[in-house]
């Protein structure tokens, strides 16, 4: 009896060991399996996370690209609106009254003034750009409406920077001087390093005069450094009178354009020309019932 107890015994142990064993085994299997299931996960986020990285960089290349393609137009609109004079805009200007179709340049020498916002406000709601002759004397006082000019996309060109003729005539170099001094204040106005109008007015115009030596020698001074010049062949009369009507400059401009195609219009930007201002929007009408196309040096020096 002791015997078959004891032997019972032995094959409840056996079984309970086999049972512990089999536990045991199962135990290493579910570990086995969770950790790879938890592998698994950690691959597929990790794939995940690779994914992600990858959107974010190629998010973060699209957007340089962005950003390189926005500077680079930046870039264009800005070196576009930087004159630079090319044997075409010599040729150009050598023929500038000269035109197959009706074109008109609307310039204004003296300013910028008081007035040249009121100027700026015709020509932006007429949607025209114009060439400005500006003194550097006023640009240094008015710098924001000259840097407004230029940002409306309106030609600044130069025309010295005293205006007082016995020191711009003093002699060709002086002439140079007041050219260089301008385009200084035009740099610092606009915050353009490198601008350069490569288009001089002379103060009084270039032919006659007392002065007509010294400006037939700065003539050639100051094409020896890529600076041309321009007249007008056409005129509103402002500078005639001291109290200009609009009536007046409306009779001026109809006399003095007459049947050209190509006019260059010569119209002053000061306070004391305010009729100037006035007169604008009619001369604008009447240059447009004559079927003339409004241009500025832009599409000249270039």
């Amino acid at each position: 009896m002791n015997k078959k107890i004891y032997q019972m015994s032995k094959i409840n142990k056996l079984d309970i060991r086999k049972i512990i064993i089999f536990l045991f085994i199962i135990a290493i299997i579910i570990v086995l399996i969770m950790i790879a299931q938890n592998s698994i996960k950690v691959i597929d986020d990790y794939k995940i996370y690779q994914e992600y990285q990858a959107q974010l960089a190629t998010m973060k290349k699209e957007e340089e690209e962005k950003q390189a393609a926005i500077e680079r137009e930046k870039e264009r609109i800005r070196q576009e609106k930087i004159p630079k004079l090319t044997q075409v805009g010599r040729d150009n200007m050598n023929n500038i009254y000269h035109s197959d179709t009706k074109r008109v340049f609307l310039t204004f020498d003296d300013g910028p003034s008081t007035v040249t916002p009121t100027i700026l406000d015709i020509l932006k709601q007429e949607n025209i750009k114009a060439t400005f002759f500006v003194l550097g004397s006023r640009v240094t006082a008015m710098p924001e409406t000259v840097k407004r000019i230029y940002e409306e996309g309106h030609y600044i060109a130069n025309h010295g920077n005293s205006h007082v003729y016995s020191a711009i005539y003093s002699s060709p170099q002086a002439v140079l001087d007041e050219f260089n001094q301008c385009n200084e204040a035009v740099k610092t106005a606009i915050g353009v390093p490198e601008y350069n109008s490569h288009l001089f007015r002379f103060p009084g115009g270039f032919p006659g005069g007392p002065y007509v030596d010294v400006k037939n020698q700065a003539k050639e001074l100051l094409s020896a450094n890529d600076i041309l010049y321009v007249d007008w062949n056409a005129l509103s009369g402002d500078a005639e009178t001291t109290q200009p009507t609009v009536e007046y400059e409306m009779q001026r401009i109809q006399a003095t354009v007459g049947n050209k195609n190509s006019a260059v219009i010569l119209l002053h930007d000061a306070q004391a020309k305010k009729a100037t201002a006035d007169a604008l929007p009619q001369i604008i009408s009447w240059l447009k019932e004559n079927g003339y196309e409004f241009k500025n040096f832009y599409e000249i020096i270039k």
